[in-house]
């Protein structure tokens, strides 16, 4: 063993990457090929392009570069030397080869479970089975626990599950001959420490920087780099400036020699990482010496003591107010805390394009929101800047991945309405002629508005054979655009409509459709290759997963494993800005970082459960805490914090509820006693969208000619002419007609209809035979077209206002009252104007008189509002049957009721209410109802009809309560204004 090992650190506050490449050049690069002889180890193919870069940059010039090689390298031992001589490593079992399996081990266990979430829980046990490999726990270590009577009976199911698949899964390897990736790493880990322990590189240097994993693995081969007579190890950020006895606190700790219980490790500190990987080297912070390099992109020394001291064990925090104040100056630190994440991305994005105006100035974001790299990615195209993030984005987001969930989603769902028009309107469906193929989806659009028809694709077919003679040329157009268009779609429901079937099937189903729909141009650009590729291997692995998969998985499943996908962007963004994710950000450097989502929740990210290990069984075990990350997250921090200048942001609330700080925004408030405001970029982002002045828009009015006014009008549209003549004026003169929703819920007004509609041909059919009354609204819950929602929620409470009716009219037909019409339209001409409605019910009373009956689902109106001059629509079809404009109907109306099939005050469904009935106080008299509603009629068709008097909007909002015009109208700019 050499005397001295050759251990170095660089402090936060240096730029990692320039400070190595300088310091190599200094010590090697007075010879140019002693350089290009020695080998850099790295923790990844982004440390490798970073240094590269760095070495550029140093060299002023011409510079042979040593061998780069990143210590997850597959081949690490080819890439490290000459390894021809030596033995091959068996080959790593393909990752989705290796969760279909285990995915098809968890539902043979007995685990009830779909294959969606059997791949899901394949993951987690994947990364589980992962740990157990990177820290070298053997097998039989989870026999020889004794846990005691404490755990959970959930978690005592959970081991022992894992403990049956950690029995199989060795032999499944076995079958496959192959081993674990993790495994084969460790393997070539040793191999390298074994080969240059035996044989160390005689011509060139070896130097590991950077790496700040604590795998067991790792840290041998690290020892082995220091022992070296021309090996160095490099850490970054290690704290070789704080106590011992905070050092020591942090842990892993010896057990009790008394109880045998360990103390707590700190494992949220961002050395713990460094001190446990320090441990399983053997050597002490105190042998390690400071790199001696320095750069253009460093930021004061007095940084990285204030970073370590924010970043303090809690119980030692209280020691802040005391310490001398250039351990606790952040200068170059700003921070911005904005209301929105929208007001945070552009505020982010002002200071990238602030950068630029320096030449030669850089600037990174750094944060590990995508949603929030994607909005600043976004705001920067205002600008002409495309900045890529390299953290990449998930294939279930992109377009390619985005029609493969649309494709298993409405194959799934039966194609229903919704998922079948996202499926049709999607951005790589219907070229080359995708203009023509979004006319005919608008127009399916449009006729399948309302509720949903019934399942699958026949379905459709029908829906739009019974609308066609009703709705006219846009109905047609559809029909005929569908049938054009749904052919590719069938293959998919027959291989979707069967019930479970196998995987491979399924998802090749989905690739043909993909690819008729879409064309080449589905995988075309990284993230169809990329969407190519994993159905080609879900293609290939299916037969080692679950034997079936039910329809329903599909989508599921594609979303796990599409979110796991992250698809990054080429080479060739802008050269002076990037987008980073935390990984990513990990040894690079820029003149101004900004670390952005500074929310607990996202930075640091709350800890993933493990669903099979309980915490107590990790801990016994020697796995890292589910809080581990955080740590890690805590270093990445530390890492950036060291750059000149730094911008830290974060916003108060999200999408949905109000944020919590980052703990680590709230330590360095704490410690600084307060971070400098960004105050110039809160007044760029209030200033950047103001539009200085504007006008907001007055009440609206229209004033058309008279001749041009509608002389027709319905006595349902009467309240709405008086109330919101605007509404009225958007409807009959702008023909402007509100759309249904797509996939709509049986609102009131479509369950009147259909209640209508049973009432109608009950009495055309039945002649009010009371015993076939429910049977035929039976008939219409078994309708396939019904939503089951409703058939389940509904149809008990239709049931019994079913009965109550037939009671009702056989009650009322003892009394000498008579059903004579149903369901009938009439006109007359009054004041200029034709009026027109259609009664549901006209009964004949035993006197001779007219009964104008109007069924109501819910409550009848008020009679407030009668009093009020609304509502009057009963008074009005009153007296289209008095001067015979309903066929067969004569006689002078003594009557207006409501029948309401609404919950009663005795607990039942179903009563009469009339504005009429003499037992309601304020009730107005039967002989009087028809004046009432001429006289508010008159006035309604003289002031707006036949004169001149202006729309105005919300006349008398209390009886205007629908709000499909207050767009149209500008409302929210002028109501309440006045």
């Amino acid at each position: 063993m050499p005397s001295k090992l050759h251990l170095y650190t660089i402090p936060p506050h240096r730029a990692f990457a320039d400070a190595l490449a300088k310091g190599l050049i200094r010590r090697f690069g007075g010879d140019p090929m002693r350089l290009a002889r020695g080998t850099v180890l790295l923790p990844n193919n982004r440390a490798k392009r970073s240094i590269q870069d760095a070495f550029v940059r140093a060299s002023e010039g011409g510079l042979l570069l040593p061998r780069l090689v990143a210590v997850g390298d597959p081949e690490l031992d080819e890439a490290a030397f000459d390894s021809a001589e030596l033995a091959p490593i068996a080959p790593a079992v393909d990752p989705l080869q290796r969760r279909m399996i285990l995915a098809r081990l968890i539902q043979e266990s007995g685990s009830p479970v779909d294959a969606a979430e059997a791949v899901r829980l394949a993951g987690e046990l994947a990364t589980t089975l992962d740990q157990l490999l990177i820290e070298e726990v053997p097998p039989r270590a989870l026999k020889e626990l004794e846990l005691g009577p404490e755990l959970s009976a959930h978690w005592e199911r959970s081991l022992a599950l894992f403990e049956i698949l950690l029995a199989r899964w060795p032999q499944e390897l076995e079958k496959l001959g192959r081993i674990d990736l993790a495994e084969r790493r460790r393997l070539l880990l040793e191999r390298v420490a074994k080969t240059w322990r035996e044989r160390p590189p005689e011509q060139g240097f070896v130097c590991a920087a950077g790496i700040a994993t604590s795998a067991p693995a790792i840290a041998r081969l690290l020892r082995v780099v220091a022992e070296m007579p021309q090996g160095m190890v490099v850490l970054p950020g290690l704290a070789t400036g704080i106590s011992d006895a905070e050092w020591e606190s942090l842990g892993p700790h010896a057990p009790d020699p008394v109880t045998g219980k360990r103390r707590r490790s700190i494992e949220t500190h961002p050395q713990f990482q460094l001190k446990l990987l320090l441990d399983r080297m053997g050597v002490h912070r105190s042998e390690f010496d400071p790199w001696r390099a320095t750069s253009e992109l460093d930021a004061p020394p007095a940084r990285s003591k204030a970073i370590a001291s924010a970043m303090a064990p809690p119980e030692l925090t209280h020691g802040w107010t005391a310490l001398p104040v250039a351990e606790r100056r952040l200068e170059g630190v700003r921070a911005l805390e904005v209301a929105t994440p929208a007001e945070e991305a552009q505020a982010i994005a002002i200071a990238l394009r602030e950068v630029l105006e320096t030449p030669g100035r850089t600037a990174a974001l750094v944060t590990p929101d995508r949603a929030l790299a994607r909005r600043v990615a976004a705001h920067c195209v205002r600008w002409g800047l495309e900045i890529d993030d390299s953290a990449g984005q998930p294939l279930s987001i992109l377009p390619p991945g985005t029609l493969l969930l649309a494709l298993a989603d409405a194959a799934s769902q039966g194609f229903a309405p919704l998922p079948l028009l996202t499926l049709l309107k999607h951005p790589l469906v219907g070229h080359p002629q995708r203009l023509e193929w979004l006319e005919g989806a608008r127009a399916l659009d449009r006729a399948l508005r309302g509720p949903r028809p019934a399942t699958g694709l026949d379905g459709i077919d029908r829906h739009l054979a019974e609308q066609t003679g009703r709705d006219g040329p846009l109905r047609r157009r559809a029909q005929l655009w569908w049938t054009q268009a749904q052919p590719p779609l069938r293959a998919l429901e027959v291989a979707f409509g069967r019930g479970p079937q196998p995987l491979r099937l399924m998802i090749a189903a989905l690739r043909e459709a993909a690819q008729v729909l879409g064309g080449d141009a589905v995988w075309s650009r990284g993230e169809g290759r990329a969407a190519a590729d994993l159905l080609d291997q879900l293609e290939r692995e299916a037969v080692h997963g679950p034997a079936m998969a039910e329809p329903e998985a599909m989508a599921p499943m594609l979303r796990t494993l599409m979110d796991e996908q992250a698809v990054r962007p080429p080479q060739g963004g802008h050269p002076r800005l990037s987008i980073l994710g935390l990984i990513e950000a990990r040894l690079q450097t820029a003149d101004l970082m900004i670390l952005g989502g500074l929310n607990e929740g996202v930075w640091p990210g709350l800890p993933a459960p493990d669903p099979w290990l309980a915490p107590r069984v990790r801990s016994e075990l020697g796995l890292p805490g589910l809080e581990r990350r955080i740590g890690l997250s805590a270093h990445d921090l530390a890492g950036a914090l060291g750059a000149p200048q730094v911008l830290l942001t974060r916003a108060r609330r999200d999408a949905s509820a109000p944020t919590i700080a980052s703990r680590f925004w709230l330590r360095l408030e704490a410690l600084s006693g307060g971070l400098v405001r960004a105050r110039e970029l809160e007044q760029w982002i209030a200033a950047i969208d103001d539009p200085r002045a504007f006008d907001p828009a007055e009440r609206p009015g229209p004033t058309p000619a008279v001749a041009l006014r509608p002389k027709a009008i319905s006595v349902t549209e009467v309240d709405r002419l008086k109330a919101d003549p605007y509404a009225f004026y958007a409807r009959r003169m702008l023909r402007l007609m509100p759309l249904d929703p797509v996939d709509a819920d049986f609102s009131a007004a479509w369950r009147g209809t259909a209640v209508h509609e049973v009432l109608q041909r009950w009495f055309e059919e039945d002649d009010c035979a009371p015993e076939r009354l429910l049977p035929r609204a039976d008939a219409m819950f078994e309708d396939e077209r019904t939503h089951p929602v409703i058939r389940a929620l509904w149809k008990p409470r239709l049931r019994e206002a079913i009965k109550w009716i037939a009671a009702e009219l056989v009650s009322s037909a003892a009394a000498g009252r008579k059903v004579i019409a149903v369901e009938r339209r009439g006109v007359i001409a009054f004041d200029g104007v034709e009026l027109s409605g259609t009664f549901d019910r006209v009964d004949r009373l035993e006197g001779g008189g007219l009964a104008i009956v109007d069924y109501k689902t819910g409550k009848p109106p008020s009679l407030a509002a009668v009093r009020e001059g609304f509502s009057l629509q009963l008074g009005l079809l009153g007296l289209i049957a008095e001067r015979g404009g309903f066929d067969d109907v004569t006689g002078r109306a003594r009557a207006f009721e409501y029948w309401s099939l609404s919950r009663n005050r005795f607990g039942g469904f179903g009563y009469v209410e009339s504005p009429c009935d003499p037992k309601r106080r304020d009730h107005l008299p039967a002989d009087d109802f028809i004046d009432k509603a001429v006289e508010q009629f008159e006035g309604a068709a003289r002031t707006w009809l036949t004169g001149d008097a202006p729309f105005t909007a919300k006349l008398h909002p209390d009886y205007a309560p629908y709000a499909e015009y207050d767009q149209l109208m500008r409302r929210d700019e002028w109501y309440g204004r006045d």
